[in-house]
């Protein structure tokens, strides 16, 4: 019928793939000629619904790229909490499995508490000083437009 089956493991690692280097672009033109291609994959895979999701979505994706390079990384993603959700990760799948769900809770209590007490809770994710520059430029344009 009309249903699109669920992707096999191979064919959302297959997705992924295509999704990062989506987003490994150099800029967002090049980013965007990336998504046709990914779509016509995702089609050509029977992924229709998965080929609309990123074709309805995909300019929201790529505003990082009116922002500076070396920030590219750090706002296409929400890193901070995908780095801390991943250590959680890890710590959880080494003990496998719990007695109950406080056990798993103060695992990862126990986590953040350390992460909010060392040096990895105090570093700084993003230099603002950066953006801050380049808002001054786009201000010091406006006022030469301005007049």
């Amino acid at each position: 019928m009309g249903h699109q089956s669920q992707p096999r493991h191979s064919q959302r690692k297959a997705v992924a793939g295509m999704l990062k280097a989506l987003h490994a672009q150099e800029d967002a033109e090049a980013a965007r000629s990336k998504a046709q291609d990914v779509i016509a994959k995702l089609d050509g895979m029977k992924l229709t619904q998965a080929a609309q999701v990123v074709r309805e979505g995909v300019e929201e994706t790529l505003t990082y790229f009116a922002f500076p390079r070396e920030h590219h990384r750090h706002i296409y993603t929400n890193n901070p909490l995908e780095a801390i959700m991943k250590q959680i990760r890890r710590r959880t799948r080494v003990v496998g499995s719990f007695p109950d769900g406080h056990s798993a809770l103060m695992l990862a209590a126990a986590r953040l508490r350390h992460i909010a007490g060392t040096q990895w809770g105090l570093k700084r994710y993003m230099n603002m000083d950066r953006l801050k520059e380049q808002k001054r430029h786009q201000q010091e344009k406006q006022e030469v437009i301005a007049g």
